[in-house]
């Protein structure tokens, strides 16, 4: 059964499993996902932009062990995908609705950003710098979030949830994490939200913003087979305590890839 990691403590750490079928308890608007029928006319696209995903976790695991021999050869792979991206736009909202119409601007907007990103990341991979490669890495992610959210390729539909009901009556102290004011949250640091509508939900620091925004970009833990970008404020990220596995990109073996057919 796939679960959304959630952290809590009852006098010691402990992991609450959170199923599909109860975090739709939680759902305002919870309805069936209207981009359906598109995005099984065009499964095909949406599988392969789904793979992108994949390509950025591998990125991120290779950018956090400083590979740069193989970090340098992402940026290539990744404009490969530009086609796989137009085609898609075009295909899932192909008519002159204002709705689809509106839909493929947004998306190109997304797909704008994503590249503009990528080529911020291939200019810090040339200069080898770590803190600027982190912050256009976690703009890609970001906007690659964005598009498949836009464009109804998650492998699930529901942008309400809320966790905050599961701490109703719940102290702060209950949930386990170090002190964010005394021991702050960095790149590669496995976290824990501890405010917000993500409340307890776990996953990565893959950026921190230095442009006085005082954000926090925290890649969450994979749930059904997806992994969901948050940019949040930096007092809402906390690190996580006692033993913890790996994020699971430090498990993928390494693949050599090669441009995708359209």
């Amino acid at each position: 059964m796939a679960c959304m990691g959630l952290v809590l403590s009852a006098g010691s750490t402990n992991a609450l499993a959170v199923s599909s079928s109860d975090t739709k308890s939680t759902t305002t608007n919870n309805v069936m996902d209207p981009y359906g029928p598109r995005t099984k006319r065009n499964s095909g696209l949406v599988a392969k932009i789904r793979s992108i995903g994949t390509v950025l976790d591998e990125l991120q695991r290779d950018l956090m062990q400083e590979r740069w021999d193989l970090v340098e050869k992402y940026p290539a792979v990744l404009r490969s995908y530009v086609p796989v991206f137009t085609t898609y736009t075009d295909a899932a909202f192909p008519t002159d609705a204002p709705t689809d119409k509106g839909l493929r601007v947004a998306l190109r907007y997304e797909v704008g950003r994503f590249f503009a990103s990528l080529e911020r990341f291939k200019g810090a991979v040339q200069r080898r710098s770590l803190d600027a490669a982190y912050i256009a890495y976690s703009e890609m992610s970001l906007h690659f979030d964005r598009y498949i959210r836009v464009g109804g390729i998650y492998t699930y539909y529901d942008n309400t949830i809320s966790l905050e009901t599961y701490f109703q009556g719940i102290s702060d102290e209950t949930l386990v994490y170090a002190d964010p004011e005394k021991d702050v949250p960095l790149v590669r640091d496995l976290v824990v939200l501890i405010k917000g509508p993500d409340k307890g939900r776990t996953g990565i620091v893959i950026g921190k913003y230095d442009d006085g925004s005082d954000k926090t970009v925290v890649k969450l833990d994979r749930y059904q087979g997806m992994r969901e970008i948050r940019v949040v404020p930096n007092p809402w990220v906390a690190k996580r305590l006692g033993e913890q596995d790996p994020d699971d990109v430090f498990l993928m073996s390494r693949k050599k890839y090669r441009t995708p057919p359209v």
